[in-house]
């Protein structure tokens, strides 16, 4: 029987992820200014159902895995989406939006696979699967909302308020990655299936190149 330690599933994860990227096309629209300012209104009101969702599977998962490491990780998680949230109503604001007018949006379907898949996880998923899957596609997460804030100012003339959302994001919370290490690594000794947790990295990572495609559906 091969012994999977935490750091090769990572290793292997995130190359596999970085293999399976594409072009960001909405990033990419931003930047350039050919963005359709109706699609920012969007990418609020996805990202407002977005958070909601994501906050109640980390707190499941807390509920679930209540015991450490895990339970310190999803908790910290749930915290922050709740954060995110609070600084989500700032860009909304600056759209000249409102949460009620945001109530009104239909979303797209494959905008909300990515929340979709993890509540799926959330509620029959392992504790490794979710932490790798987080970990895998931290980086890239963060590398687009970095774009998408510097485009904001740039091209748009939002200020550092407006954009907190997504800079939010940009900077790996401490000690993430040690624990969601140990998650992965206690699940794994713990008879957790390798190719499972791997799996639910990819699967997440498809699910946010989904989300990025839906809020550049039909732009030329």
């Amino acid at each position: 029987m091969i012994r999977h330690s935490a750091a090769q599933l990572v290793a292997r994860a995130r190359r596999e992820l970085a293999d399976a990227t594409l072009p960001n096309r909405f990033v990419d629209l931003l930047e350039s200014g050919e963005l359709p300012r109706e699609r920012l209104v969007w990418l609020a009101a996805e990202e407002s159902l977005i958070v909601r969702s994501d906050r109640r599977s980390f707190a499941l998962l807390a509920a679930r895995f209540s015991e450490p490491p895990a339970g310190e990780l999803f908790l910290g998680l749930a915290q922050g989406e709740g954060r995110a949230l609070e600084l989500l109503g700032d860009f909304v604001a600056a759209l000249g939006e409102s949460e009620k007018n945001l109530s009104t949006y239909e979303p797209k379907p494959f905008a909300q696979a990515y929340p979709a898949y993890l509540a799926q996880r959330a509620a029959f998923g392992t504790a490794s699967e979710v932490a790798l899957a987080m970990l895998a596609n931290l980086e890239e997460w963060g590398a687009y909302c970095a774009r998408t804030a510097h485009a904001l100012r740039a091209q748009h003339g939002f200020s550092e308020k407006d954009v907190a959302f997504f800079t939010f994001f940009t900077q790996t919370p401490p000690g993430f990655e040690e624990l969601a290490m140990d998650v992965i690594e206690f699940g794994l000794e713990s008879g957790d299936d390798p190719e499972g947790t791997v799996r639910a990295a990819r699967l997440l990572h498809a699910y946010e190149i989904a989300f990025w495609d839906a809020l550049a559906a039909d732009l030329p």
